[in-house]
């Protein structure tokens, strides 16, 4: 396809009185900004946890704190099929292949159900998972209840991720912001319920995230049948299972999930020490996690736009196109997400009292540690920003193996010892061979601002090599 031929689909583009081609802000802001809004829908969603979790005990808040990062390596692992629908219809919606765009989402439901007994192989693995890590056994038990509900059910949250990718892709993501936010909604009713009044404790936050999982798909599914997507996209007549798009979005999707796996398994680890140290130091590291994603969460939103906009531009054949839309878009990532992160540590001192139990005897100490950590965590927002921005825009382009190593390597091989260096002192950690420095949690901090600063400036010089631009899916 010619780019003469398909300059019609090509995204946020204007012509000046010479012919000369800018980017159309308001068209990017267009798209972004419904997805940032969803994404501030997704950041209540996961508040309304933490401050729930948070009225059962600090105990209840580190030992979700333990989990939270690794309950998301599961999902994306087993879910990287369905990440890749937004890669998959965005081309195709630029290419004018509607069939095909609905066709991926489909594509992702049947390798979805394939995978089911995975899901809840890994929901009854979490006593598994942490007895290596040497954690007090009350949390580990608090962490098993949550850990059971919550991943088991996640495969109805990987359903509703190739469905929102749909809408994503087409450049519908006022979808995407209604069914998140009615998530938001269930899931707080939901734990009320579930937690409070039907006393189930730590696993009713479990169960409460999958009830509005379910709630969302459904939602999200009678969208995606309406009559105007059945007469553009044929999203009844697309369903049926196809093993060569399978194993094709299956190649495609399975990097993209290692690539975020990559970056969460070291987080995960990182959060499974600052719990090893103690009750405040790993609640107090939960708190500022969930705080930060006001900056990351609307900092995928503006992410994801980019991951559209390069697609669409893509699958319109104009790649020169999708390079200057991806430079705007990271560029808007990275400096909104620096600004907040530094909003957000002024703000601490207001924020933190809100997310641990008034009655709690260490809920000062939390309070205390949460703001350190804050400015700390300001510091690595923009790198954060820039690794997102350009690993998104990079998806966008169907980019996606050279990324994953490099995240991976980063993070295993020079986040996680150095995590573990800065954190433990002698005799505290897992291998006597590293040095230990002892500097608690906020040496533990300090190594995830030397990581985002790294691979940030890695997928960010991918970008600007164009090495994607060769490539097809």
């Amino acid at each position: 396809m010619t780019v003469a031929a398909s300059a019609d689909r090509v995204p946020a583009r204007r012509l000046d009185s010479a012919g000369r081609a800018h980017v159309d802000a308001r068209a990017i802001l267009a798209l972004a900004l419904p997805l940032i809004a969803n994404s501030a829908a997704q950041l209540l969603l996961n508040l309304t946890d933490v401050w729930f979790i948070g009225r059962i005990s600090t105990d209840a808040l580190a030992a979700v704190g333990a989990v939270q990062w690794l309950s998301l390596v599961v999902l994306v692992i087993l879910a990287g099929v369905g990440i890749a629908v937004q890669t998959v219809v965005a081309q195709a919606q630029g290419a004018g292949r509607q069939a095909r765009a609905s066709q991926a989402v489909w594509t992702a439901m049947w390798a979805l159900l394939m995978a089911a007994p995975l899901f809840v192989a890994a929901g009854l693995s979490m006593r598994a998972l942490l007895s290596p890590f040497g954690l007090p056994a009350q949390l580990v038990a608090l962490a098993a209840a949550f850990w059971l509900p919550r991943v088991t059910g996640s495969i109805f949250g990987a359903a509703v991720w190739a469905l929102l990718g749909f809408f994503n892709g087409i450049g519908r993501p006022r979808v995407t912001l209604l069914v998140t936010a009615f998530m938001a909604l269930a899931n707080a009713l939901f734990n009320e319920l579930f937690i409070f009044h039907l006393r189930l404790g730590i696993a009713g936050s479990g169960l409460a995230t999958a009830a509005a999982q379910v709630c969302g798909l459904a939602l999200a599914l009678g969208v995606f049948l309406q009559r105007g997507y059945r007469r553009r996209y044929r999203t009844h007549l697309t369903w049926r299972p196809q093993l060569r798009h399978i194993g094709a979005q299956f190649r495609l999707g399975l990097p993209m999930g290692l690539l975020y796996a990559g970056d969460l398994i070291g987080f995960s680890i990182f959060q499974i020490m600052q719990v090893r140290l103690g009750s405040v130091q790993g609640a107090a590291t939960q708190v500022v996690m969930i705080l930060t994603a006001v900056s990351y969460l609307p900092g995928v939103g503006i992410a994801l736009a980019g991951t559209t906009l390069v697609g669409q531009s893509v699958g319109a054949g104009d790649r020169p196109w999708a390079l200057v839309l991806g430079n705007r878009v990271i560029s808007m990532a990275a400096l909104y997400m620096g600004g907040m992160g530094l909003l957000l540590a002024l703000a601490g001192p207001w924020l933190l009292p809100l997310f641990v139990g008034a009655a709690d005897p260490q809920s000062a100490a939390v309070v205390t540690l949460g703001m350190r950590l804050l400015w700390i965590a300001a510091l690595y927002q923009f790198f954060d920003g820039l690794n997102l921005s350009s690993g998104f825009c990079l998806r966008g382009a169907g980019d996606v193996t050279v990324p994953a190593m490099l995240t991976i390597a980063l993070s295993w091989l020079v986040f996680v010892p150095l995590a573990h260096m800065f954190t433990f002192a002698p005799g505290q950690g897992w291998f006597e061979v590293l040095p230990q420095l002892g500097w608690g949690a906020t040496g533990g901090w300090f190594a995830v601002v030397v990581y985002a600063l790294l691979v940030g400036a890695a997928l960010f010089l991918r970008w600007r090599s164009r090495s994607w631009q060769r490539l097809t899916i």
